[in-house]
């Protein structure tokens, strides 16, 4: 009797496959899940860590909320030529010193990725972490900077010198994109700016943590219209930094720095003022936390304090697209960013905070409008 040799059908074979696919479809998504909690959980402790540093900063420097310390008015010796010079004022003084801390912790004084002082930007929002290198890792860029979600940051973490490189991914490091939509500010491309992005932070300063709190007409830098990434000052070289833990009034509900993209809830990455994001937020108690940007209260413009300060996102060239793609219109409150009465304000907590969940709460004040 011939033996029947044991083999799949055809359409046996079709069903497997098919039970195969679709437990793949089950849990494909399922796992990029538990990847982005993996990631998230790194990004909150990368804050935790900055707020560890910040604590042992304030502790070593009279209660000083870190910033950049040096001042409009006092002479500094430029390392690349060891001349002295006379800083005009703060803003200047804090580009000067920004340059002299990564000429010392990379050797970059000479030669093609030599370190130019970027006079052109306010150094503050995005790179006061670098005043903590001696109570972070001790190195440049530094690695607790960049959330596991911001890959931009991270690529060129592993390449400072890619700027340099034709066809490079630095925003606008190939000049101004084509595309229309995007910030067509022209001070992105001096080879200052580019050659800083590597040494940049994912976890921002908020304003009132370095700025003055714009109360009564002080001299301050305050939000502009034509785009999200810039501020303009009242009257000249205000006064910068010097602010101290103690000023806080509020510190459990006070931001002190945050991630600009939501990418936890949104992998294209939300920008943090959209109502739904819940960008990672590190508290001036030490906390690091989630919270949706809806419950927070309304943000404002010093120069206007009684109006909330509503602003479009305006994307930079790499950086995630607005909701509704390039050129969108929609405005919305900045929220925790301008922080009403600065570090005297609250922004999560109070009784004019948010309106999800209780009709009966109406915040005129920061309404989204198109």
């Amino acid at each position: 009797m011939a033996r029947r040799n044991k083999a799949f059908t055809l359409i046996e074979l079709l069903v497997v496959i098919a039970i195969i696919a679709l437990l793949i479809g089950i849990l494909l998504p399922a796992l990029g899940q538990a990847r982005r909690s993996a990631q998230n959980v790194v990004a909150q402790a990368n804050a935790r860590s900055l707020n560890t540093g910040a604590a042992n900063y304030a502790g070593d420097s009279d209660d000083r909320i870190f910033s950049f310390t040096w001042r409009g008015g006092e002479k500094y010796i430029n390392l690349k030529n060891g001349k002295e010079k006379l800083a005009p004022n703060d803003t200047i003084a804090a580009a000067w010193q920004a340059q002299n801390i990564l000429q010392r912790a990379t050797g970059r004084l000479k030669g093609q990725g030599a370190f130019i002082a970027p006079e052109q930007r306010l150094m503050h929002r995005r790179y006061s972490h670098l005043v903590l290198l001696d109570y972070l890792t001790d190195r440049q860029p530094e690695p607790i900077a960049a959330s596991p979600f911001d890959k931009n940051l991270i690529n060129w973490q592993e390449n400072p010198l890619e700027y340099i490189e034709p066809g490079n991914s630095f925003p606008y490091g190939n000049g101004q994109p084509e595309e229309p939509g995007y910030d067509t500010d022209g001070n992105w491309t001096p080879t200052g700016i580019k050659q800083l992005w590597p040494f940049a932070s994912t976890y921002q300063m908020v304003p009132a943590a370095w700025n003055t709190d714009g109360i009564n007409g002080a001299n301050t830098y305050t939000p502009i219209d034509s785009t999200p990434h810039l501020f303009s000052a009242i009257q000249a070289g205000p006064t910068l930094g010097r602010r101290k833990m103690t000023q806080v009034a509020h510190p459990s509900g006070k931001v002190m720095m945050f991630e600009e993209f939501d990418r936890f809830s949104d992998p294209a990455g939300l920008y943090f003022a959209y109502p739904e994001a819940k960008a990672n937020l590190a508290f001036f108690d030490g906390s690091v936390r989630q919270e949706e940007t809806q419950d927070s209260n309304a943000g404002w413009n010093p120069r206007s304090p009684n109006q909330p300060w509503l602003q479009r996102y305006i994307p930079l060239d790499t950086f995630p697209l607005p909701k509704g793609g390039l050129g969108d219109q929609t405005e919305y409150c900045q929220r925790y960013r301008w922080t009403r009465n600065g570090l005297q304000g609250i922004d999560f907590g109070g009784a004019d905070v948010g309106t999800r969940g209780n009709p009966e709460i109406i915040d005129p004040e920061c309404t989204e409008i198109n």
